[in-house]
């Protein structure tokens, strides 16, 4: 789909969708448990519905409730409903349905394995949060579960991930770590070593490995660890679930046993800070004022450090005095500034977007694992910015912006390639409301990715669908 999003100063309240990363470790969390859950206000977006295809294909039965939403539809919805909450009855561990086997061949060395897979493979579209964590729950059973996706995730590494597992006594077969992956417990236990540009392959062995049998230890060492803010949301669960661990402060070695389990719950989703930095970078570049509703000032996860930035960078943010909502306003130019975004490296876009509308350079750095994302983001924004007139400095772990206060885009009617990725594409969208002149989104669809409605709370105008 290609949009164009004309100029203008964005304003208003806006209730930010429910948290991407809390949505799929609930949903997973509740497939596993033994009891039916319930998730409030989740999220209702592509990568939640690829993360509930997955659990029910685990054999977890998951219902959806949802009701009129006549304040704020869903644009994507003719009946203006909204999502209310799921339940889930769980299977007190994933255990696939059998379904009948596929037509594919293989070579005789596959046959052995071929031969106890149960049914077709499982397709996570573009959501990597499934993927890793789907995997690590995989090993916990003897039935050989393959797991797919989209061109994207068919290009993202699970390599680090994938040889724990193996140390871990689980089978794995994979295209050079990269889905197609074929996957065969039982979990045995062991120790390994997990380098962790992303922070999910951590996660997924912290979710599933309390569930491996009584007297099985699963230790794992840690020699590198990015997104540090999103293991701590991890544990916060385990806490909650009363599951047994042992971690050293600096999360480089933990010690799980085998033999706890997930227990039923009921529980609302929190709003995602990582959704909300795109309208308050709208709000930010265009000089407009924006408050937020939905966020958790206290919650755990790393990309409110968004707000700390446009705090440095001259924007006025201010939390209501109940902590129900969240101010962003700017009335002085936009100044640069340096910001290490290791642990948050989904604000790389929206935070190079804001950028170029700064005086003076801005250094995000420390944020290599960004060219592992959908996309190298790094490369993309560089290339992308260029476009709208904005010159960068590329690193290989970060991204420089010269930014001079104002866009001067090298042609009349800029079109900037979302390349599939969510992020890059709301990421321009903001940008474009303090352009000079409309800038054209081409795979302006991917935004439903995390966002569904992002694009028409834009105004965007809709010039070729898919």
């Amino acid at each position: 789909m290609r949009v164009l999003i004309n100029p203008r100063r964005f304003s208003g309240t806006v209730k930010i969708p429910a948290s991407k990363s809390h949505t799929i470790r609930q949903l997973l969390i509740a497939s596993l448990a033994d009891g039916v859950s319930e998730i409030q206000y989740p999220l209702d977006s592509l990568d939640a519905r690829s993360c509930v295809s997955a659990c029910r294909a685990f054999g977890a039965e998951i219902t959806e409730y949802r009701a009129a939403d006549s304040d704020n539809p869903n644009p994507a919805d003719e009946k203006g409903e909204k999502l209310v909450s799921w339940k889930v009855s769980g299977n007190n561990g994933f255990k696939k349905k059998i379904k009948p086997q596929s037509s594919r061949s293989f070579t005789e060395e596959e046959k052995e394995f071929e031969s106890k897979t149960p049914c077709d493979p499982i397709d996570v579209g573009n959501s990597g949060t499934t993927l890793y964590l789907a995997l690590a729950a995989a090993g916990l059973q003897a039935e050989t579960v393959e797991f797919t996706g989209d061109e994207q995730i068919k290009r993202r590494s699970a390599a680090p991930l994938l040889d724990a597992l193996s140390g871990l006594g689980i089978r794995c077969e994979s295209n050079n770590g990269c889905a197609p992956v074929r996957i065969q417990g039982p979990w045995k236990g062991g120790k390994v070593s997990l380098p962790c540009p992303t922070s999910q392959y951590l996660s997924a062995l912290l979710i599933a490995s309390p569930l491996a049998p009584a007297g099985v230890i699963t230790e794992i060492e840690v020699p590198l660890l990015n997104e540090k803010p999103y293991i701590e949301m991890t544990l916060s669960y385990l806490k909650t679930h009363g599951v047994s661990f042992q971690a050293t402060p600096d999360f480089s070695h933990f010690v799980i046993p085998g033999g706890s389990s997930w227990r039923a719950f009921s529980r609302s989703v929190p709003a995602d800070f990582s959704s909300a930095a795109f309208p308050a970078a709208a709000a930010a570049i265009s000089g407009g004022t924006v408050t937020l509703l939905g966020l958790d000032q206290k919650d755990t996860q790393g990309d409110k450090f968004f707000f700390e930035m446009l705090k440095s960078m001259g924007c006025e943010v201010q939390w209501s005095e109940n902590g129900a909502s969240l101010t962003v306003s700017r009335d002085v130019p936009l100044r640069g500034g340096t910001f290490d975004l290791n642990e948050t490296p989904d604000l790389l876009p929206a935070a190079a977007v804001t950028a170029a509308y700064a005086q003076g350079d801005t250094a995000l750095v420390n944020v290599a694992h960004a060219r592992i994302k959908e996309t190298d983001r790094i490369a993309v924004m560089a290339e992308e910015l260029a476009k709208l007139g904005v010159n960068s400095t590329e690193r290989p772990d970060g991204l420089i912006i010269h930014g001079k206060g104002a866009l001067s885009p090298l042609e009349p009617f800029p079109v900037i390639d979302g390349r599939g990725d969510h992020r890059i594409v709301m990421a321009f969208a903001a940008a474009a409301l303090g352009s000079s002149v409309p800038i054209e989104i081409k795979d302006a669809e991917s935004a439903a990715v995390t966002y569904p409605g992002f694009l028409e709370l834009l105004d965007a105008v809709i010039l070729k669908k898919s």
